[in-house]
């Protein structure tokens, strides 16, 4: 049955952990509060997802291989936004495989839509509508759709999410779902199907699989600090690898992750903590900020607020 929701969140795990279909982890990357509204559309066959957020960030998503999935701006004027490491602008789409991971960063505050369909569903529409069948890629890529087509997608996705906000009785009934369904994807299908490839930059399988391990590496270590010398032995590569692998895919060096990591990993342990059973030292040492000072001067420029407010702060606020 055709459905829809809007949500709104401040806190970045939480609208993360809500954007289904994908297992995604995310880390903000600049000071601030946090804002981010998601609109989601289920119409018989085809899934949307319109996205605002005030904050840059970036997400390492794993597919769940049962959707084919493309993203754009959702409007002409947006920032750019990249796509394991290879910038999107605004006159292309992304489009992503069944089976490998993908990081998705963006740079600015960013409003971006997207689509999927299941393999079966994008072939089926692909014989329908241009006579030939249209597999998901392999690995994500860019394209570069006629200015028309992408025009065209852009206008019916506003106008559902638009239907979304301000009528959802009319956006389920399910011939209106039916016909907005159609003029979907049948400009998804022109989208991709006269769509000219940006190779400037091929994922190619060796460096997708060192990212797979160093992933690997966090998932087995989730609420540990990782450190170079070891994370390098753990992956079976050497620091320079790792260090051009990490620069294409998440646009910054192996050891600016690892401490974005380690300082998000210590600001959910303030949130979570006692502030009677514990202190700041205690916690910033457990994540390997030895440096009180420095960590805390970090904690109040990436977060906005100090690590012992985050502290005080009764465990389940947001």
């Amino acid at each position: 049955m055709p459905w829809s929701a809007i949500r709104r969140f401040a806190d970045p795990d939480a609208f993360f952990a809500s954007i289904r279909n994908l297992q995604i982890e995310g880390l903000v990357e600049r000071r601030g509060e946090f804002r981010a509204e998601s609109t989601r559309i289920d119409l018989h066959r085809l899934w949307m997802h319109r996205f605002d957020e005030d904050l840059p960030r970036i997400m390492k998503v794993t597919p769940s291989r049962t959707r084919a999935l493309i993203i754009f701006a959702a409007h002409p004027d947006q920032p750019m936004i990249q796509v394991n490491g290879v910038e999107i602008s605004q006159n292309q789409i992304a489009e992503f495989g069944l089976e490998w991971e993908w990081y998705l960063r963006s740079l600015a505050p960013s409003e971006w839509s997207t689509m999927s369909l299941a393999p079966e569903d994008l072939a089926a529409a692909g014989e329908t509508i241009i006579a030939r069948e249209l597999v998901p890629a392999t690995f994500a890529r860019s394209l570069v759709p006629p200015a028309c087509g992408l025009s065209r997608l852009r206008k019916l996705h506003e106008a559902a999410g638009h239907l979304a906000k301000t009528a959802p009785d009319i956006l389920a009934k399910p011939e209106v779902a039916r016909a907005i369904e159609q003029a979907l994807v049948e400009a998804m299908v022109f989208c991709l199907a006269y769509t000219h490839s940006d190779h400037v930059r091929n994922v190619h399988r060796r460096r997708a699989r060192v990212m797979a391990r160093l992933e690997e590496a966090l998932i087995a270590n989730p609420d540990e600090p990782l450190y170079m010398a070891e994370l390098c032995a753990q992956i079976g590569t050497s620091y320079w690898t790792l260090r051009d692998c990490c620069l294409e895919y998440l646009g910054m060096s192996p050891k600016r992750y690892l401490w974005l990591r380690r300082m998000h990993l210590a600001r959910r342990a303030l949130r979570r903590a006692n502030a009677e059973a514990t202190t700041v030292t205690e916690i910033a040492s457990d994540y390997g900020f030895w440096e009180l000072g420095r960590f805390s001067v970090a904690y109040r420029s990436l977060f906005g607020e100090s690590p012992s407010a985050a502290l005080r702060r009764p465990p389940a606020s947001p």
